[in-house]
């Protein structure tokens, strides 16, 4: 089963994520799938925050650092009977493009990789649960590199979202499951 767990920044969308792992999971153990990198001294101290809490929370994560390579990783782990949880695709989806950010065909490069990655998600076998930002709700990002961002992920999320047996958007740290309020046109 796959969950795809989505909302602003700071919704409360990776505490609630970590939550569900919690009922979820056998023997209250996971496999917790960081993707953030820590290019300066903010982002270093956002990701000791986040182990220190996972740590203090009472539930066993073994803790796995991929910031590119998603979907092989995920391959890997499909079948394994461990609960994987993954925070956050928008931010892997970041260093896809900051990786190839110099190409003429970045776009193209990057897709690839988000068809990796769905073809990856909608083959796990387990319990799958993956974290991802709502960034299209805000203003048009004023830069090239801004704007192709903003629409990888709102296609990102979308292309995912259908490979999903439930999707909870997450708004002031209220869950709301939206598959089951999804309406045919």
């Amino acid at each position: 089963m796959s969950i795809l767990v989505t909302g602003g920044a700071r919704s409360g969308k990776s505490g609630f994520a970590e939550r569900l792992t919690g009922k979820l999971a056998p023997q209250q153990e996971a496999v917790y799938v960081a993707t953030g990198q820590a290019f300066d001294e903010e982002m270093k101290a956002r990701i000791a925050l986040h182990r220190q809490q996972r740590e203090e929370g009472g539930f066993r994560w073994e803790t796995r650092e991929e910031p590119l390579e998603l979907a092989a990783l995920l391959r890997q782990l499909s079948g394994s009977g461990q609960t994987v949880l993954v925070d956050c695709l928008t931010l892997w989806l970041s260093n896809q493009l900051l990786a190839v950010e110099e190409r003429s065909d970045r776009q193209q490069l990057v897709e690839a990789e988000i068809a990796g990655l769905e073809q990856s998600i909608s083959s796990f076998q387990g319990t799958l649960i993956l974290v991802t930002n709502e960034v299209g709700d805000g203003i048009v990002p004023e830069y090239s590199l801004g704007r192709l961002y903003r629409d990888l992920a709102g296609r990102m999320n979308a292309l995912l979202a259908r490979q999903c047996e439930q999707v909870f958007l997450v708004t002031a740290g209220i869950p709301v499951e939206l598959k089951s309020r999804e309406y045919l046109l």
